[in-house]
């Protein structure tokens, strides 16, 4: 058992927070007092957490004062506004959304990659796009070795990845679908059951990209402090749950397949499922539920020197969201900069 101080959530119904409470219990961390915040809907609802019962307050009337550490887990506007008023009473603030990963003065963390940027005085950590995660998590170990000119990747995301109105989305879709009635979108501009929708996030017409795949260029050379050129496509697909993400890398020097499957294969956080002859390789429906990032088909790229293929899957709401954020967590406790 973790012993902690005050902690609380903000966004604690939702899909990550949700999450975050569920590995909080996974990792038998107890904090010394727990308070949960949501929307004024929300408000009232009672959560059980390590066999005891909390009600969740109302985050517009809400006082974070006596809190240490506080998980934000409920979409950048909220983030803006509740914020740096929860570091002004004292807490460190661990910003699941995107409203502060662009700010020089806020380090984007993911922990087994770059959480020397965290000191004693950091009050504000962003945590990065789930997208974002997975990929630098698979290749910042082969960046270290060999830097990695130019980068091409083409994200599959599943529909957790817009919370719990998604994932109900595509049930009710499939299920219509299958009885022949033609279903009609709402939270997503096309039908999502049985298609693939290339659009993820608002577009924006001076680069001809949607903001998604802008997070993850930004944000893969904000973590691995690099100037990598990178070309992005960000997809939604109809699965439930893990991004899958098509991964083309071509690095300085020369960088066999094996030299790359034996790196990733001793890396933390990574597993190498890479038997392609035995259908061996990682999928979504069976990387569900893990904190891992798995990475296989890793292969040399025939067409340009210097370059690899790989295909990269993790659990979005785990290591792309709740599981990343709980790891810095622990490791400002174990570092001593909260408690």
């Amino acid at each position: 058992m973790l012993k902690t101080g005050s902690l609380g959530i903000v966004g604690a119904t939702g899909a990550a927070g949700s999450k975050i409470l569920e590995i909080l219990q996974e990792e038998n961390i107890k904090p010394s007092d727990l308070r949960l915040f949501a929307s004024e809907k929300s408000a009232g609802k009672q959560i059980t957490f390590a066999d005891k019962i909390y009600e969740v307050e109302n985050l517009q009337t809400a006082d974070f004062k006596g809190l240490n550490t506080i998980f934000f887990a409920a979409g950048s506007s909220i983030s803006k506004d509740y914020a740096l008023k929860a570091v002004s009473c004292g807490a460190a603030v661990i910003d699941n959304s995107s409203a502060y990963r662009a700010d020089p003065k806020v380090p984007l963390v993911v922990p087994e990659i770059n959480f020397n940027e965290v000191n004693a005085s950091t009050r504000l950590i962003a945590n990065p796009n789930c997208s974002t995660i997975q990929l630098v998590m698979a290749i910042a170990p082969l960046h270290r070795i060999n830097p990695v000119k130019r980068l091409v990747v083409t994200t599959m995301q599943s529909v957790s990845g817009t919370g719990f109105k998604g994932v109900e989305e595509l049930k009710k879709q499939v299920s219509q679908t299958l009885k022949g009635v033609y279903p009609e979108p709402e939270i997503y501009p096309h039908v999502i059951a049985f298609n693939l929708i290339p659009e993820i996030d608002a577009f924006n017409p001076e680069t001809d990209m949607f903001k998604e795949e802008e997070k993850i260029i930004f944000e893969t050379n904000k973590i691995l402090a690099s100037d990598i050129k990178i070309s992005a496509t960000a997809v939604r697909v109809p699965v439930y749950s893990s991004h899958s993400e098509s991964v083309n890398l071509q690095f300085e020097k020369p960088f066999s397949a094996d030299e790359a499957r034996y790196v990733l294969s001793n890396a933390e956080g990574i597993s190498v499922i890479d038997a392609p002859r035995n259908s061996l390789y990682p999928t979504p429906l069976d990387c569900a539920g893990s904190n891992k990032v798995f990475v296989g088909r890793i292969r040399d790229d025939l067409s340009a020197p210097n370059s690899l293929n790989m295909w990269v899957v993790s659990d979005n709401l785990r290591k792309g969201a709740a599981w990343n954020a709980v790891q810095i967590y622990m490791r400002l406790i174990s570092s001593g900069y909260t408690s």
